[in-house]
């Protein structure tokens, strides 16, 4: 898996980008965005491919050593939460995270728009304590997104993984 990280974010992990390797960009790598919301760090991940977004709140830097055993379980328990197999958008293993600069602006404008959405749904909710964040992420999954067309990141998550898509049903 191709943990593709923001200059924050790279920050946050104590990684020099110089030390970086140079993999190809492909339609499994996931994003990694480093996000401030009351005071507290914030993780934003997506998958390239599918937009498919994971929201992780109040996270500490121990928790991200290492990312791999971190990043892993958090991903594949929300794709399981939305009904898809954990290894539908490429392969999750905790000792094969690798961390590489980001490659595509369009990713990173969707990751801004997603965490402008997020602001404002944890802002309404009343701040980050009072966030349903299963209700967040069912949310930012949910919302629409200008791919050339209009989609969904759970519809294209279900399309990936050979499922019927249903992103309308909240439950």
């Amino acid at each position: 898996m191709v943990l593709r990280c923001t200059a924050k974010a790279l920050n946050l992990l104590d990684v020099r980008p110089a030390s970086l390797g140079s993999t190809p960009p492909t339609d499994d790598d996931w994003y990694l965005n480093l996000i401030w919301i009351d005071r507290r760090k914030c993780l934003l991940f997506v998958h390239t491919g599918t937009l498919f977004p994971v929201f992780a709140a109040d996270v500490r830097k121990g928790d991200l050593r290492p990312i791999g055993a971190y990043v892993v379980p958090l991903i594949a328990g929300h794709l399981q939460a939305e009904g898809i197999p954990a290894d539908a958008l490429g392969r999750l293993a905790v000792e094969e995270v690798r961390i590489e600069q980001t490659a595509s602006r369009s990713i990173l404008a969707h990751m801004r728009d997603m965490t402008i959405h997020a602001r404002y749904r944890i802002q309404a909710m009343g701040g980050l304590e009072r966030t349903d964040l299963a209700f967040l992420n069912r949310y930012l999954r949910r919302s629409l997104h200008n791919r050339g067309e209009y989609i969904r990141p759970l519809d294209l998550a279900y399309e990936r993984a050979g499922l019927t898509a249903a992103s309308s049903e909240w439950n």
